[in-house]
């Protein structure tokens, strides 16, 4: 992905500013397309407006799919810088305040590094919440889903249908969920013959 928004992309042929998807925060979105741009396509911020550059040839639903996959590497970038507990605190307030009415007050917040087998934990009796180390670098909207699955525990222990419910405010739940999903499946997938490790 190139963040280098000078970088040769050639002349666009059709540029145009779209709204984000559904839960995203950027203000704009404009594509650019290029006749000299083969296979790659990239994207960068600018602002407010998001950038994403793509070959002239693709498609309608390719470029759909393309603006998708880099919004979520640019938000996967910008969320690598480690935020701290005090601000992932302030995050689950305003979260608790959107989807909640405030009603879930966690007395704390913060990350640990002894969660290897799951991406968040709650002690209701506590009002404690504690988020795997391993969700550093994921996307916000992810970070967020696993904030409001915690948050919501504060108002209802179990998973029943109460709790999911609470959950259905989010509009990001599904695809949260698909891409922890996604997570656990490639951990599980055997190294290739001669493949490196990184």
């Amino acid at each position: 992905m190139s963040a280098d928004p000078l970088h040769s992309a050639g002349t666009p042929q059709r540029s145009k500013t779209s709204p984000p998807p559904s839960g995203l925060t950027a203000s704009a979105i404009e594509v650019r397309r290029s006749a000299r741009r083969r296979r790659t396509v990239s994207a960068y911020r600018e602002g407010d407006r998001t950038i994403v550059l793509i070959p002239a040839r693709m498609s309608e639903a390719e470029e759909r799919r393309w603006v998708t996959v880099m919004l979520d590497k640019l938000a996967a970038q910008e969320n690598r810088r480690t935020i701290g507990d005090g601000e992932l605190a302030e995050r689950a307030r305003r979260l608790s305040a959107q989807y909640f009415d405030g009603r879930a007050r966690p007395a704390s917040v913060r990350w640990v590094t002894n969660q290897n087998t799951r991406w968040g934990s709650c002690t209701p009796a506590e009002g404690s919440i504690r988020l795997s180390h391993r969700l550093q670098g994921m996307p916000e909207y992810v970070v967020d889903y696993v904030l409001l699955h915690e948050l919501a525990h504060l108002l209802v222990p179990g998973h029943g249908p109460d709790f999911w419910r609470l959950l259905e405010a989010y509009p990001r739940t599904e695809r949260a969920r698909g891409y922890l999903e996604g997570v656990v499946a490639a951990a599980r997938l055997p190294q290739l013959p001669g493949a490196r490790a990184e």
